[in-house]
């Protein structure tokens, strides 16, 4: 037996529906319903009741809500309980997808190591479904994540805007596009091209920027900053949210430099995400403030 089976189980009743439950959790139908499944075998008892129309909390499952939901606040008071630990062990974790994050994370973190010296921070570069997972499970305090228009994020996190920004052409600095005042898709699909992996949001963003008719010349990565460097290196373009660029040392170097996408008004957002909980530990606070203070700084000097 499995937690998330319970919680599966809890936000199907809380919503009404299996279809809904899956749009609040940001989790297939399919692996609610199958997780589900394994409980009702392992407990031999059916929990929902499955219909053409869809699936309900069965008779027998809301009979077993109650013992259900006793578990989720024991395992809510113990996270808690862990949360209050953080503070004893001195030990913050922070998940980030990189893109944008060096110029915004390293001089908070800095800052934030002079106000708590005994504090140790630990940073790990990881895709945003990752960050989602390992903030619900409790093994990360913290995660940095990009949104495009309309991406939702999962209704147990709080959010924290921080930057505000626009995709666009990441160029070496000598390069002819470089004189444009803007670059087209058709001017990208022309070139070398850098695109991020499956499951980051610029991977998202370019196929709807191209279509079908992707650059024949096509070299695949992980993360903006590996990005940047072969851009700098010569090996292709790119397309990155402006932020993720700007106050770069490769930029401040001239090695790199970005030009807006001609007709694209797509917005990204770069966001702090942690678990709504009733006791928030404090370093998490005090490094969310400084992350907040050098975004609004990172702004007004653009």
């Amino acid at each position: 037996m499995r937690i998330e089976q319970l919680e599966y189980l809890a936000a199907v009743t809380r919503y009404g529906s299996l279809r809904r439950a899956s749009e609040r959790l940001h989790i297939s139908q399919p692996a609610i319903s199958e997780a589900i499944r394994k409980l009702e075998r392992e407990l031999g008892v059916t929990l929902l009741d499955r219909h053409r129309s869809g699936a309900r909390i069965s008779l027998a499952g809301r009979e077993l809500l109650p013992p259900i939901v006793d578990v989720l606040e024991s395992v809510e008071r113990l996270k808690t309980a862990a949360g209050d630990q953080l503070a004893s062990r001195r030990l913050l974790r922070v998940g980030t997808v990189n893109a944008g994050t060096s110029s915004l994370v390293l001089p908070a973190l800095r800052a934030f190591g002079e106000a708590q010296p005994h504090v140790a921070v630990e940073i790990r570069n990881l895709q945003q479904d990752e960050i989602h997972v390992a903030l619900t499970e409790g093994t990360l305090d913290l995660g940095l994540v990009n949104l495009l228009d309309g991406d939702d994020v999962p209704p147990d996190f709080e959010v924290t805007v921080l930057r505000t920004g626009r995709p666009a052409a990441v160029l070496p600095g000598g390069h002819p596009l470089a004189a444009h005042v803007s670059v087209t898709t058709d001017d990208l699909r022309a070139e070398r091209f850098i695109t991020m992996r499956a499951g980051y949001l610029m991977y998202r963003f370019v196929h709807r920027l191209f279509g079908a008719a992707l650059p024949t010349a096509l070299h695949t990565t992980d993360g903006a900053e590996m990005g940047k460097m072969m851009v700098a290196e010569g090996v292709g373009l790119t397309v990155l949210p402006d932020y993720s660029v700007r106050g770069d040392p490769l930029e401040r170097a001239g090695l790199i430099t970005t030009r807006p996408l001609a007709g694209d008004r797509t917005v990204v957002t770069m966001v702090a995400l942690h678990r709504r909980q009733p006791r928030v530990p404090p370093a998490v606070l005090q490094l969310l403030a400084h992350l907040s203070t050098e975004a609004t700084r990172g702004q007004l000097s653009t």
